[in-house]
């Protein structure tokens, strides 16, 4: 579907949505969902239940927010992955200002390794959101999405050194913030 083939679908379910009409409300919720999902999910580094409250916070903000919402500035699912990484944003931003300590293993094998495993998760996810997002929406398309280099930079309408270069840059900032022992 062209440019101008989703705006004209996009203003149309927008404007069925705000008269109330629920069917058009599914179908929206339903194309996007799976996507939005897996967005948030490795946003918060796999962890569903944090991934689940994003989602949920993430609808519920685009339902009060739906009449802002202009098709023709951009799609639909691309309005919900931003909206999805301010929530992202504030609850990584309010749990710095609480200063919550990091998990620490326990005696339980088990339990130490979940703990340990939901830690770095919360790392990769933190390190996520504090990225440009130029940089989160290279990786997301690269690693995410699994699109090749030649793909993504047809789609940014670049050239693939520049996509190239641009990985490289993001992978490096990554690094610089993700606090990993090698």
């Amino acid at each position: 579907m062209d440019a101008r083939e989703r705006i004209w679908r996009e203003r149309g379910l927008r404007e069925a949505v705000l008269a109330g009409d629920e069917a058009a409300w599914r179908q929206w919720y339903d194309e996007t969902c799976p996507e939005l999902l897996a967005y948030v999910l490795w946003r918060c580094g796999g962890l569903r239940d944090h991934a689940e409250e994003v989602l949920q916070e993430t609808w519920l903000t685009a339902v009060r927010r739906l009449p802002s919402f202009d098709p023709s500035a951009g799609s639909f699912a691309g309005w919900l992955r931003g909206i999805a990484a301010n929530v992202l944003r504030n609850r990584f931003r309010s749990a710095q200002r609480r200063h919550q300590p990091p998990l620490s293993p326990t005696a339980d094998g088990e339990a130490a390794a979940e703990l340990l495993r939901r830690e770095q998760a919360e790392l990769v996810a933190r390190a996520l959101a504090a990225l440009p997002e130029h940089y989160e929406a290279a990786l997301r398309a690269r690693y995410l999405e699994g699109r090749g280099v030649p793909e993504i930079a047809l789609a940014r309408g670049e050239s693939v050194k520049a996509v190239e270069s641009l990985l490289t840059r993001a992978r490096q900032a990554f690094r610089a913030i993700y606090p990993y022992d090698e």
